[in-house]
């Protein structure tokens, strides 16, 4: 099974999991769960993967990684006129183009950027991407000193050490430490029915200012752009998988086409289990087919509810259990898989357990309609 995050253009997920996070950007002042099949165990592919000895990280090691890439990472200032000026973080991705966050430019086409000890640069969006919450920005004169960061070749494991270069509260050029605490996680987008898979979670302090810096490991690649800060020790980036993906197609187009299957999902639980008389324990559950989606006429949304507990759950959808030969024990698995594997036009096999019995369908994916916000 090839579940590598950089093989091809990847997509975000078409459903995200209820994960609340704040975005740790803006204010600027001045200068998964799976469960077990029945009788098995997990998918293989599930299994944590082996860890070797971690030696603690000196002092030294962090100062290091610091001098390397601090000249690289610059503030953003965004002016508005009769608004609050506000920021957030950039980073050299490569030549004159900046990678940061699309909440962070959402409302200028020119912000301004701050390099260490070289100071302002005007700057233009070339790029933006809502669903990834990812834009490009190009800088006039870029100090020769910022040079390009690059993205890591493989996603690192759960334990390792990695750094948060941004600009909190607008103190430029502030270096934060912690640990990966978390891969695969959704991360919610404000107002919007969708969500970022493939997220990576970190218990490294990230503040308002930080949104659209790099997060980095040791050896100064870039794991993650950091999006937003969930609580005390959470905090969240967006992969350099999906950065992998999106980026480079901001810097030629301007835009970024995302997969879409046009359907409400759910992860399987037991109250769904109990309501459509399951023999499978995880997976994911079809509540909505959208009309006239690429979904609509090849699987099966709820029909009706039934009240289990208190709660009204949707029967009769079809659960998904396998994309491609990608095992989808929850949502945030297929969204990582539409994320990272699929793009528009791409006819991929979906397998599904309807009335009771395993079924492959073909499903061709459309793209993502414009944003609309949620109601």
């Amino acid at each position: 099974m090839d579940e590598s995050p950089l093989t091809r253009r990847r997509l975000l997920g078409a459903a995200g999991m209820a994960l609340s996070t704040a975005v740790a950007g803006c204010s600027l002042d001045a200068p998964g769960q799976a469960t077990a099949e029945e009788g098995g165990e997990f998918p293989e592919e599930f299994d944590p993967p082996a860890q070797d000895g971690e030696q603690p990280v000196s002092e030294a090691e962090f100062t290091d990684v610091y001098r390397e890439l601090v000249e690289s990472v610059a503030a953003v200032r965004v002016e508005s006129t009769g608004q609050p000026d506000s920021g957030g973080t950039a980073w050299v991705f490569e030549d004159d183009y900046l990678v940061t966050n699309e909440h962070v430019v959402r409302n200028t086409e020119d912000p301004y950027v701050w390099f260490t000890e070289i100071g302002w640069r005007e700057a233009s969006v070339v790029g933006r991407d809502v669903y990834s919450d990812l834009a490009v920005i190009e800088v006039t004169n870029r100090p020769d000193e910022a040079g390009g960061l690059s993205l890591v070749d493989q996603p690192h494991a759960v334990g390792t050490p990695v750094a948060a270069v941004g600009n909190p509260f607008n103190l430029t050029s502030s270096f934060t430490t912690g640990v990966i605490s978390g891969r695969n996680r959704t991360i919610d987008l404000p107002q919007s029915e969708f969500s970022i898979a493939d997220g990576v979670q970190t218990d490294a302090a990230l503040n308002p200012g930080n949104s659209g810096g790099p997060l980095v490991t040791l050896d100064g690649g870039v794991e993650g752009v950091v999006n937003s800060g969930g609580g005390d020790n959470v905090g969240f980036a967006i992969s350099a998988a999906m950065v992998d993906n999106v980026v480079p197609e901001l810097i030629a187009d301007g835009e970024y086409e995302h997969s879409y299957m046009g359907v409400g999902l759910r992860d399987v639980t037991p109250r769904i289990i109990e309501a459509n008389e399951l023999d499978v324990t995880w997976g994911v559950y079809i509540a909505e087919v959208r009309p006239d989606s690429p979904s609509d006429g090849v699987l099966r949304g709820g029909s009706s509810r039934e009240r289990v507990r208190g709660v009204d759950i949707p029967v009769d959808g079809d659960v998904i259990v396998g994309l491609d030969d990608w095992t989808i024990p929850n949502r945030e698995r297929l969204s990582a898989f539409l994320a990272l594997e699929t793009e528009p036009g791409d006819t991929i096999d979906v397998e599904v357990v309807r009335d009771g019995a395993r079924q492959t369908v073909e499903l061709t994916l459309g793209s993502r309609p414009n944003p609309r916000p949620l109601s």
